[in-house]
């Protein structure tokens, strides 16, 4: 009999980020992961987690190599996990809206924000990234998006390649989404698990932002059914829940439904 596969443990952090203090957030975000001493193999950040969402924020971006990435690589040696979350970064003369993801080896990869957020005028502000990154880390495969890229379900589409096979098994959400469209937020996060038969964690925000909008919450794990691991309310705090590989292989078994969907080509 096989032995199990490895079950890839999540730590969500939802926090209720300090306006434009990038230092004293970092700080949060440590003093909340030591309290915890989480046991855990990916530890996930919310959206533009040291500033808010703030287009002001663009004139003290970072450079690639800035304090925040130093820390996220040194959290991820700490806590023996991967570290991601996103931050603005200036390269040149543009700033992207820049998920990272550290792993305790000191590898940091990338992904920059495609779809931005016009109703706050982003895409005036910050520069547009094209492509999508998938990381493999501890036997997973892990798609990482930022919180607007949740409402296009073609760029997050699961592919499958040549020899039918699915892309990633995880699908990550990083985010700032406000309180009035929150069952909005529940709903994709549901639906893309579904749709693209993997798990999904998505980590938002709590409290109000420098703006005046306001947070309520609700980062989540959910299974490729749908259901929920597990789903934090409107305060701040730190979960950690196992997910399950041999349970999404004998789903995707059960219900091969991608070797029914449609093949499509991405124009820039």
């Amino acid at each position: 009999m096989n032995a199990p596969e490895r079950a890839l443990r999540v730590t969500l952090v939802q926090t209720a980020t300090v306006w434009h203090e990038p230092a004293l957030n970092r700080a949060i975000i440590g003093l909340a992961l030591k309290m915890d001493r989480p046991e855990t193999d990916l530890i996930v950040l919310p959206e533009t987690f040291t500033t808010g969402f703030s287009n002001e924020a663009v004139t003290t971006a970072e450079g690639p190599d800035g304090a925040t990435r130093a820390w996220m690589h040194a959290t991820a040696r700490e806590h023996d996990a991967a570290v991601t979350g996103s931050v603005q970064v200036r390269v040149g003369d543009a700033v992207y809206n820049r998920l990272l993801f550290a792993t305790p080896d000191g590898v940091v990869q990338h992904y920059d924000k495609r779809h931005l957020f016009r109703m706050a005028r982003e895409h005036e502000t910050y520069a547009a990234g094209r492509e999508r990154l998938v990381v493999e880390f501890r036997g997973w495969r892990i798609c990482p998006l930022v919180c607007y890229d949740l409402r296009f379900p073609v760029f997050a589409r699961n592919r499958v390649d040549a020899a039918s096979a699915l892309e990633y098994d995880l699908l990550l959400f990083v985010a700032n989404w406000p309180e009035p469209r929150h069952e909005v937020w529940r709903t994709l996060l549901r639906a893309r698990a579904i749709e693209n038969l993997c798990y999904v964690a998505g980590v938002n925000r709590t409290g109000t932002d420098g703006n005046g909008h306001a947070y309520a919450g609700g980062s989540a794990v959910i299974d490729p059914t749908g259901g929920y691991v597990v789903e934090l309310g409107e305060r701040a705090g730190v979960t950690t829940s196992p997910i399950e590989m041999d349970a999404l292989r004998e789903h995707r078994r059960r219900f091969p439904a991608h070797l029914d969907a449609d093949g499509f080509t991405l124009d820039d």
